[in-house]
């Protein structure tokens, strides 16, 4: 028999807690709820989660600390930010500090239980197919792991966050190919919404800083203008 999946809900709200966690122990998840950040903090680090619902007005510990925090732990988990705030620059930074999706309050619930679905889905078909596709990726002096999510450029190993990662094995994997920004967010993040693509640019942005010899002059993800982003297929390739 097949464990259920957990799901850790962080949320103040006792009622919005209690109703979400009702609706997905219907859909046979089993649900963890904390009330505040640090109740939250000390629940994420106890275990494996698939999924975590994340609100971001926590007493305690704030919600974009428990993600930053979540990001920095060696198991990723799929993270949900729930907001209030009618400000998007919080949900805007807490999908750059690495969450999955967001929804602002008031939500639906039934909603936020079907986003939470195919999150839990897509994580699995990734780990799918990292480990269906586990064959080392070199190229222009990088070497990627997918089942070991370890990069190393000219030999040293460098630390990208489980976002990063992702983002440059999906360059890898299709060098030479130009891709905007909506189709980076759809292919990576695994979502779409418009007025978001400027967080692929910070996600490059970091990416140059860690694997270009001079990120102020990249040569291995460029920039192709008005069209989006490639990796080169081959050493001293010009962006168009």
């Amino acid at each position: 028999m097949t464990a259920p999946k957990r799901i850790l809900i962080v949320e103040d709200d006792a009622h919005i807690a209690d109703l979400l966690a009702l609706h997905l122990r219907d859909e046979a998840f089993e649900v963890h709820c904390a009330s505040d950040g640090t109740q939250g903090v000390a629940l994420l680090e106890q275990g494996q989660w698939d999924a975590l619902v994340l609100d971001l007005m926590l007493p305690g510990v704030d919600g974009l600390e428990i993600c930053r925090r979540a990001r920095q732990m060696t198991s990723y988990t799929p993270i949900i930010i729930t907001s209030a705030r009618s400000s998007e620059v919080h949900r805007i930074l807490g999908l750059e500090l690495g969450a999955d999706d967001y929804l602002a309050k008031p939500f639906s619930v039934l909603e936020l239980v079907a986003r939470v679905r195919a999150l839990v889905r897509r994580t699995e078909a990734i780990a799918r197919n990292a480990r269906l596709d586990s064959g080392m990726l070199d190229m222009n002096g990088l070497r990627l792991d997918p089942v070991a999510r370890e990069v190393r450029v000219d030999g040293h190993l460098i630390d990208l966050t489980p976002r990063e990662f992702d983002l440059l094995h999906f360059f890898l994997r299709h060098p030479g190919k130009v891709y905007s920004r909506i189709d980076l967010l759809n292919m990576v993040w695994g979502y779409h919404h418009d007025g978001y693509e400027h967080t692929v640019n910070t996600h490059i942005n970091r990416l140059r800083l860690k694997i270009e010899k001079n990120p102020a002059q990249p040569n291995l993800i460029l920039t192709v203008w008005g069209r989006g982003y490639k990796f080169t297929s081959s050493s001293g390739e010009e962006a168009a």
